[in-house]
C-alpha cells in the first residue's frame, strides 16, 4: 500500500516536499503553494498519502498540518533494502544519495 502510494509523482512529490521539511511538517496551505495544486487535488493525495500511513496530520488552529511519519518510512526502506546484495555484504552505501544510481 505505501509503495503504492508513492507510485504516483503527486504524491511521491508532496512526501519528498514533507521529508525535506521535517518533523514539523508544513499545513496545507503551505504545501499547496509550493507544489501549484489546485486545493481539491492535493486533498486528495494527502488523503492518499494518510491512509497508506506515510502522513500524520496534527490540527493547530484552524490549519493542518502535515508531516511525514518517519518510522513508517524507515520501515519501508528497510523492507526494501532487506535483501540488497542478496544479504551479503554491500559494497555500496544504498542510503547515501550519491550511490542511488549504483543502488
Amino acid at each position: 500500500m505505501r509503495l503504492a502510494a508513492l507510485a504516483q509523482e503527486t504524491r511521491l512529490a508532496v512526501f519528498r516536499l514533507l521529508v525535506q521539511t521535517g518533523p514539523d511538517g508544513l499545513c496545507a496551505g503551505d504545501i499547496q503553494a509550493r507544489l501549484k495544486l489546485a486545493p481539491a487535488t492535493l486533498s486528495f493525495h494527502l488523503k492518499e498519502l494518510s491512509t497508506a500511513g506515510l502522513l500524520k496530520a496534527r490540527q493547530q488552529g484552524r490549519f493542518i498540518y502535515y508531516a511525514p511519519d518517519f518510522k513508517a518510512m524507515n520501515a519501508l526502506l528497510g523492507y526494501l533494502t532487506e535483501n540488497c546484495c542478496d544479504g551479503g555484504e554491500c559494497e555500496v552505501d544504498c542510503a547515501s544519495p550519491a550511490a542511488s544510481t549504483e543502488c
